[in-house]
C-alpha cells in the first residue's frame, strides 16, 4: 500500500500486529529513501514496511503526511525487530525528524557472507547467498530521478514495484538468517545434554 493518509497507514500497522503477535522474533523490514537535498539536510521521505509473503507492503510517505503517534509507537514498540543494511544513514535521518527505530538492525554488521573479499557485505551479496532467484527478479533498480521522487505523490507504478520487492527481500534476509541461529542453538543445546540415565529396573 501506498500512502500519505494516516487513516490507511494506523490500519495498515493494526493488520500488522496481528501476524507479527504470534511470531516468536516479531521481524520487520524497514527502508527509507531520503529527500531531494543536499546531504547534510536530507530527511526521511519514504518509509518501507514489509513483515513478509502474507501482508502487503506499506510504503508511507512521511515528509507528505502529518505525523503520527500510531506509527511512532510501532517504530519504538521493543518487541519488534527492525532489520535494514547500512543503516548508520538512516539513523540520522531519522533524526532530523526526531524519530527513532528502537531495535534496529544492520544486517551488513551482523552476518558476513562467507569467505567475503570484503569487510561488509552488500545487499546483494547477502541476497545472492540467501534468495538468489528471487533477487534476480529485483536487480534493474528505478533511476535516481526516480529516487529523488521519494517524497512526491503519486510514485510511479516502477518505483512502487521496486520498493515493495526490495522490503520484502530484507525482511527474508533476516528472517532465514534468524531461522538458521535457532536452529544452530538448538543443535548445540542438544550435544551440550549430558546423557539420559536410565532407570534400574
Amino acid at each position: 500500500m501506498n500512502t500519505n493518509d494516516k487513516k490507511r497507514m494506523a490500519t495498515s500497522l493494526e493488520q500488522y500486529e496481528r501476524p507479527l503477535r504470534l511470531q516468536r522474533h516479531k521481524i520487520a523490514r524497514i527502508k527509507l529513501e531520503y529527500t531531494n537535498e543536499p546531504e547534510e539536510m536530507q530527511k526521511t521521505a519514504l518509509v518501507q514496511l514489509s513483515i513478509g509473503k502474507t501482508q502487503p507492503v506499506l510504503l508511507f510517505q512521511l515528509s507528505a503526511a502529518k505525523r503520527c503517534t500510531i506509527f511512532d509507537n510501532f517504530l519504538v514498540d521493543p518487541q519488534y525487530t527492525f532489520a535494514g543494511f547500512s543503516i548508520d544513514g538512516d539513523k540520522t535521518r531519522l533524526e532530523r525528524i526526531n524519530l527513532e527505530v528502537t531495535n534496529f538492525i544492520d544486517i551488513q554488521k551482523e552476518w558476513t557472507v562467507p569467505e567475503a573479499t570484503k569487510e561488509l557485505d552488500s545487499l546483494e551479496d547477502v541476497a545472492r547467498m540467501l534468495i538468489d532467484d528471487y533477487y534476480n527478479d529485483v536487480k534493474k533498480k528505478i533511476t535516481n530521478k526516480e529516487h529523488m521522487r521519494s517524497g512526491s505523490l503519486p510514485l510511479s507504478k516502477r518505483h512502487i514495484k521496486y520498493a515493495t520487492k526490495d522490503a520484502y527481500i530484507v525482511y527474508e534476509i533476516w528472517k532465514r538468517i534468524t531461522l538458521s541461529h535457532d536452529g544452530l542453538r538448538c543443535t548445540k543445546l542438544k550435544k551440550e545434554e549430558p546423557p539420559m540415565k536410565h532407570a534400574r529396573s
